[in-house]
């Protein structure tokens, strides 16, 4: 079974958690309706069983930063953080 990605961002405004899908327009999505505090490791989970998909057995969330523009240190931070998926109730080989 190939594990996915799901990521969660947010610009200081509502987060959003996602599954990506590559070659899909649509994407699994779910916000929340806050920008804060950052939504617990139990509400991931939770949202990730709505929406079909379970943690990877090993996985962890990982944190990185980004902005709208790089170049430019003055610009809002974009906190993303990311973790392997699977589908909920997959089998590995």
């Amino acid at each position: 079974m190939r594990t996915l990605t799901a990521q969660m961002s947010s610009d200081g405004g509502p987060w959003r958690l996602y599954v990506v899908l590559y070659g899909e327009t649509e994407w699994p999505t779910f916000r929340w309706e806050r920008s804060g505090p950052v939504p617990t490791g139990a509400e991931r989970r939770a949202v990730l069983d709505v929406l079909g998909y379970e943690v990877a057995p090993g996985a962890a969330w990982s944190w990185s930063e980004d902005s709208r523009d790089p170049a430019d240190d003055a610009t809002a931070t974009i906190l993303i953080a990311a973790v392997g998926v699977r589908p909920r109730g997959a089998v590995t080989a």
